[in-house]
């Protein structure tokens, strides 16, 4: 959807309010400039998109990692404990 603003037509009603021809056509082109560069274009929500979505990835990469990491150093921990259980077991099965 394209946005245009009446310069012309806004100073025109300026005008016909009795304001004089310069400070209506200074006063349409200053709000020509603030609402212009206020607006956001379709290029501009594209490239947040894709910055949104590449840091999403990069998020979602680093959560799996640290996820897979854990996962390997519970594994590890509890084939620990289970070592060292059976061979408490076994030193005990031992005693007797």
């Amino acid at each position: 959807m394209a946005f245009a603003f009446d310069t012309l037509g806004y100073s025109k009603r300026l005008r016909e309010a009795g304001i004089a021809d310069k400070q209506a056509e200074a006063h349409a082109e200053a709000a020509w400039d603030l609402i212009m560069t206020e607006l956001v274009t379709k290029s501009d929500l594209l490239g947040v998109k894709l910055d949104l979505e590449s840091r999403l990835l990069a998020t979602r990469n680093d959560l799996q990692a640290a996820i897979e990491k854990s996962s390997l150093q519970m594994t590890l921990r509890l084939g620990g404990i289970v070592a060292v259980g059976i061979g408490i077991l076994a030193a005990l099965q031992r005693m007797h």
